[in-house]
């Protein structure tokens, strides 16, 4: 099979998560273990640090990588979901892999994977491990997909685990309420292994102590730290991430990392790693910001800095997950903005009438359209040069048109 093919096949293999919802969610390890087991082990060759949580686990896992890399080892970045192509997913210092990799891989695998019906997160995990272990990197960050205890980046022992907050995102595969969530995310934490929190929250912070105890872990809270850290990565919410990737490093035995590492890892993130899609400025006048937050915690953040920013008129564009719990998150859109409402082209995505009659129950006016893009250019026609145009409330809305 050729790239595309391979990618068509693997999307079609069983529902993914990414575009289906809920129907794709695994409830046990047992597909990863034989995976594993059919690729001799490759998580036991290099070395890991975990990272999950409900907010900021990317941004944290592309800053610990930038670090890594600045202080001059070979670093493995496996990430999810991906904004445009496929092969973002798995990256080793910041260039991802080949599509020729992928291609070869799941052709001389196939015969087990339809045997053992792996679903396509599954498969992308053992591609990434299979490609660590063979590039023999000197560690890899391993963002988790969703969760933690059933996640299928579960079968690793890292050498630290992060998490880093506990939001209500997900429920309708990991818990109604904020301790649930918090008893699958603690799910990460490995015997005798150090664990860093990234924000002490009083609903859940006991559930983390006790599996920590439970576990003989060394458990921290980055949050503790006073110091502040600056990154080349826009967005006020971004100190938060700073602070539990450092945490997290300075947890880390047997890597040499220096306080200047530390400052130039923070600071070219982008550059090193080549992370897209958070507070992303895509032009000016009329400035265009996107951002792929997508629930409450999230979104405040950057409702919140959004109110900051110097404009006449602020345009919307907007499109969300059918999965959302819309009258959590729409009372925190601003009335005074103008709204572009649309559907991402995935099929778990919200039709954007749907969406419009809902906003109009919170005072959010605005016209529907057909697609993303058609919504994004109707914006950008609309703007003048000092108004500010948004585009986001799902990944998949800003992957189309970064």
């Amino acid at each position: 099979m050729k790239y595309q093919q391979t990618l068509e096949w693997m999307f079609a293999q069983l529902p993914m998560y990414q575009r289906e919802g809920k129907t794709a969610f695994k409830k046990d390890l047992t597909n990863i273990l034989a995976f594993s087991e059919e690729l001799n082990h490759p998580e036991k060759k290099f070395k890991t640090i975990h990272v999950g949580g409900t907010n900021g686990k990317g941004s944290t896992s592309h800053m610990i990588a930038s670090v890594l890399q600045e202080a001059g080892y070979k670093v493995g970045l496996y990430t999810s979901p991906h904004l445009k192509n496929f092969t973002e997913r798995i990256r080793i210092n910041g260039k991802e892999i080949h599509k020729r990799t992928v291609t070869a891989f799941i052709n001389k695998h196939k015969d087990f994977l339809e045997k053992q019906r792996l679903s396509f997160f599954e498969m992308t995990v053992g591609i990434a491990f299979h490609e660590f272990a063979k590039q023999k990197v000197d560690i890899a960050v391993i963002e988790v997909g969703l969760g933690g205890r059933l996640d299928s980046t579960n079968i690793i022992t890292p050498e630290v685990s992060v998490i880093t907050n506990i939001g209500l995102d997900h429920t309708q595969f990991l818990g109604e309420t904020l301790p649930e969530i918090a008893f699958e995310k603690a799910g990460i934490i490995k015997k005798g292994i150090p664990v860093v929190i990234g924000e002490r929250q009083v609903e859940v912070e006991e559930v983390f102590k006790k599996k920590a105890i439970e576990m003989n872990a060394d458990i921290s809270f980055a949050s503790d730290d006073q110091q502040n850290y600056k990154t080349d990565l826009l967005g006020s919410y971004q100190k938060n991430n700073t602070k539990t990737a450092v945490s997290a490093l300075k947890k880390l035995k047997g890597f040499q990392i220096s306080e200047e590492n530390i400052k130039n890892g923070l600071l070219n993130v982008v550059e090193n790693t080549n992370l897209k899609g958070r507070w992303q400025i895509l032009q000016e006048n009329p400035k265009v910001i996107c951002d792929t937050a997508h629930n409450k915690e999230g979104l405040q953040y950057v409702l919140e800095q959004l109110q900051k920013e110097q404009l006449e008129r602020l345009h919307i564009v907007l499109g969300v997950v059918s999965d959302k719990n819309l009258d959590e998150i729409l009372p925190m859109f601003p009335k005074k903005a103008h709204y572009y409402f649309c559907k991402p082209d995935i099929p778990r995505g919200l039709s954007a009438t749907k969406l419009q009659d809902k906003a109009r129950e919170y005072n959010l006016e605005g016209e529907v359209f057909n697609s993303v893009n058609q919504a994004y250019k109707k914006a950008l026609r609309q703007a003048n040069t000092k108004d500010l145009i948004y585009v986001g409330g799902s990944t998949f809305v800003v992957a189309e048109i970064i």
